[in-house]
């Protein structure tokens, strides 16, 4: 008789390890609340579906325990994410550090082609389907639903999302569920997510966009760095280089700590480059008022900005009278600008949640869960966030696809 499995959750993990649990003979059942499944994936990738990186290792992720993704990622790595993708119908294309999305660029795509091989399999899909509540009687797991109907199943695959989005779904309710049945949830923080940082100056700077450089202090320690994309927002900073960041932002204030945001306008010069630069530019601006004499080198709206950061109050006043103290000054705030770190923006505009199910309660190699066979965990839920560039999305394929697999034994 064929074992008769319930996914609960209709996201990227649900989704494929329905896929694979059906393709090993397994009845599949899908539940997923949401009115179609797949919603969070159409937002991936700003929409382009960034669904996997070539340079996947589990030092890109953070947790407790980032190794125990290992096992998942040996056993369903990128190269298998896009041959399985590439044999639904997805043509892989590979972009800068490793990104892939599809060549079609739409996430759509990429889940249309999800739900025909649903279909095709025989997956069973219920939409609309909010689970109240579920339980194990005997060697029977039970889901009952909202509207108080009952699904039973030999195995239960949870996949429900974190806390990140909740508009697509992800509420937060699975951690329930997986606390119903014993589990301990590690404290849950927004990541992949905008920084709230202390200045009274944002407004004036909202949209700015440059290349550049932050990283993230806890007292004079550098604890990460990333470079690319920084925007400012009237709340702080947003950009790829900051979600990277904003991730371990969660616990060091959750610990008290007070961290500080250290962003490098001009990072393609040394400080004592950039001070001759900048006294042969003052020398050279016979005419030119102090802020005017940045005009071209510095976007035009950071600078009244930071020249009044760097204290300057006359920003009217000659360029060429500026002493070397205040022209280090201003190269002070180009090479080395800090802002304390509020906290993060919160969970609807979060990618990712960071904590989860106690990595130590689930094996690695089968995601079974260590304290009630039968029972399956995968994806967000777990313990395990990665950082921008399709190792979430990635993740959620690989620990979805072992919980499919094993769950069908």
């Amino acid at each position: 008789m064929k074992r008769r499995i319930l996914v609960i959750g209709g996201g990227a993990a649900g989704m494929m390890a329905a896929i694979i649990a059906c393709r090993r003979g397994a009845v599949v059942t899908l539940i997923e609340r949401n009115p179609r499944v797949g919603k969070k994936l159409l937002v991936t990738g700003n929409g382009r579906c960034n669904y996997t990186n070539t340079n996947l290792d589990y030092h890109c992720f953070q947790g407790e325990n980032p190794q125990f993704a290992a096992a998942a990622f040996r056993r369903f790595d990128s190269r298998e994410t896009m041959a399985f993708f590439e044999e639904l119908g997805v043509v892989p294309k590979l972009e800068e550090e490793g990104k892939v999305y599809p060549w079609s660029d739409q996430a759509s795509s990429v889940l249309d082609l999800l739900l025909h091989e649903l279909e095709a399999g025989g997956v069973k899909v219920m939409v609309n389907a909010f689970v109240r509540r579920v339980r194990k009687q005997g060697a029977k797991f039970q889901v009952e639903l909202a509207d108080g109907s009952i699904v039973e199943g030999d195995r239960l695959i949870l996949t429900p999302g974190g806390k990140a989005k909740p508009s697509t779904g992800s509420d937060g309710n699975g951690y329930d569920l997986a606390r119903s049945f014993g589990h301990t949830i590690t404290p849950l923080y927004p990541g992949l997510v905008q920084l709230k940082l202390a200045g009274s100056f944002f407004h004036q700077i909202q949209g700015v966009k440059l290349v550049g450089t932050v990283a993230l202090l806890d007292g004079t320690v550098e604890l990460s760095r990333e470079r690319g994309d920084i925007i400012f927002g009237n709340y702080g900073l947003s950009g790829p280089p900051v979600f990277q960041l904003s991730s371990l932002v969660g616990r060091l204030l959750a610990v008290g700590k007070e961290p500080v945001l250290r962003l490098t306008i001009i990072d393609r010069m040394d400080r004592a480059a950039l001070t001759a630069l900048l006294n042969a530019r003052f020398q050279q601006a016979a005419g030119k008022s102090l802020d005017f004499s940045l005009v071209g080198f510095i976007n035009k709206r950071l600078i009244p900005v930071i020249l009044k950061v760097a204290g300057f109050q006359d920003l009217k006043r000659p360029a060429v009278t500026l002493t070397p103290e205040e022209i280090g000054r201003i190269g002070r705030i180009l090479t080395d600008w800090r802002f304390p770190v509020r906290g993060t923006k919160s969970w609807p505009s979060a990618q990712v949640t960071v904590g989860g199910v106690a990595t130590d309660e689930l094996n690695p190699e089968t995601m079974e869960s260590k304290l009630v066979p039968g029972l399956f965990l995968a994806g967000e839920i777990i313990d395990l966030a990665g950082r921008c560039g399709g190792y979430n999305l990635q993740w959620a394929w690989s620990s979805g696809y072992v919980a499919g697999e094993n769950a069908a034994h």
